[in-house]
């Protein structure tokens, strides 16, 4: 008998698309191809050098599916991931080296100069991309590669919910959130063609403050559309494009609008108290105040997320602290947590707790107040814009 127990959208067996005849696989620009047989679908994924395999068809699925829910595939799968989890090892030892040997060349030279190491910028910088594009990646391909040499038969079933559930979100559409980006690209764009320099941006729209508070009002609007450096917009924009992307399939994109926009303000308030001597730029207060809603939200929905992937969300948030904590002179702790907090609150205030699998449905009042939030962010962008080539 077919159980009647609702399912959440992405474990629905039509949550992909219909598959094609006989055997094949697609990547992560959908474009498919056809293979003959299955040994050769399985020698497509033990070559799959770049990851490119996303999902595959056989004759037994109407649908696209994982290859990690086709048993016969997991000998295949093991090769392919033992390889990329190496791979991954030896661009992290990688990475380590040359960001190491940068932080180390600083240091000497801040110790030769006499200048404060922790307040020279770069050293900050260089320590931040050895432990993000190095120390982490090589530790990930330890734990990846340790496990599937332990591979055993039936282990991998265990992974599909959560690669289900991330493979869905890459497919989904989510046209607020790229909208958002856009924004926060043209004000970068303009950011590296403005005349002034980086300390006179700060000047001209980041956060700086008086006693306390930002020194105008406006600038609690300006300061998240700037960005330090080509990182720092970098590392907003992926965090903008991922849970941007998660809480507009999730929940509907007014609320990723109106998060945003809280939480921006709310950080830049608690910049303003808790770190007066620092002036602040960036969009990480708002970022922050997502990753905050999305905790609460989806533990108040169990049934929406597989546990797995929310366990990720809380990993980030581990991670994000503990880079704040260890570089504590050159991020602004106060942004985020004032927006970690809100982004929370706002979570706890709009959507009760429920076991139901199906999303929250946006209404006409949520739409309102999105659009009307949109158009404060293009705005936002706009001043910032004028405020810089002035």
């Amino acid at each position: 008998m077919e159980s009647t127990v609702p399912v959440p959208v992405w474990a629905r067996p039509d949550a992909f698309a219909r598959a094609g005849e006989g055997w094949g696989w697609v990547d992560r620009k959908g474009r498919r191809t056809s293979v003959g047989s299955f040994d050769e679908l399985s020698a497509a994924i033990v070559d799959d050098a770049g990851a490119r395999v996303d999902m595959v068809w056989t004759p037994q699925s109407d649908y696209l599916v994982l290859p990690e829910e086709v048993a016969d595939l997991h000998p295949a799968l093991k090769a392919a991931r033992i390889r990329w989890a190496e791979w991954e090892i030896s661009e992290g030892r990688r990475q380590m080296m040359l960001f190491g040997a940068i932080f180390a060349g600083i240091a000497i030279y801040s110790l030769a100069s006499g200048r404060e190491m922790l307040a020279f910028g770069p050293l900050g910088l260089a320590a931040l991309l050895f432990i993000v594009l190095g120390l982490i990646p090589w530790y990930q391909g330890r734990k990846r590669l340790i496990r599937a040499r332990q591979w055993v038969e039936g282990s991998l079933e265990i992974d599909v919910p959560a690669l289900r559930f991330e493979t869905w979100l890459i497919h989904e559409k989510a046209p607020v959130t790229r909208t958002m980006l856009w924004i926060l690209v043209a004000v970068g764009l303009v950011q590296i063609l403005a005349p002034a320099n980086l300390m006179e941006q700060v000047d001209r729209g980041g956060l700086t403050k008086v006693d306390g508070r930002p020194a105008d009002w406006w600038r609690l609007a300006t300061a998240p559309m700037l960005h330090g450096h080509w990182i720092h917009f970098l590392f907003n924009a992926a965090a903008l494009a991922y849970l941007g992307r998660r809480m507009e399939v999730l929940v509907r994109w007014p609320h990723v609008v109106m998060v945003f926009i809280l939480a921006a303000w709310v950080g830049g308030e608690a910049s303003s108290r808790f770190m007066p001597n620092m002036p602040s730029l960036g969009a990480s207060g708002g970022l922050m105040g997502m990753l905050g809603f999305l905790l609460v939200f989806e533990w108040m929905h169990p049934a929406l997320v597989p546990e797995s992937s929310r366990r990720r969300l809380l990993a980030a948030l581990l991670l994000t602290a503990a880079i704040g904590i260890g570089l504590f002179r050159f991020i602004d702790n106060g942004a985020h947590g004032g927006g970690l907090v809100a982004g929370m609150l706002y979570a706890f205030a709009v959507f009760p707790k429920s076991s139901s699998a199906k999303r929250p449905n946006e209404t006409g009042t949520d739409r309102i107040a999105g659009s009307i939030g949109l158009v404060m962010i293009a705005l936002a962008a706009a001043w910032t814009c004028w405020v810089l080539v002035r």
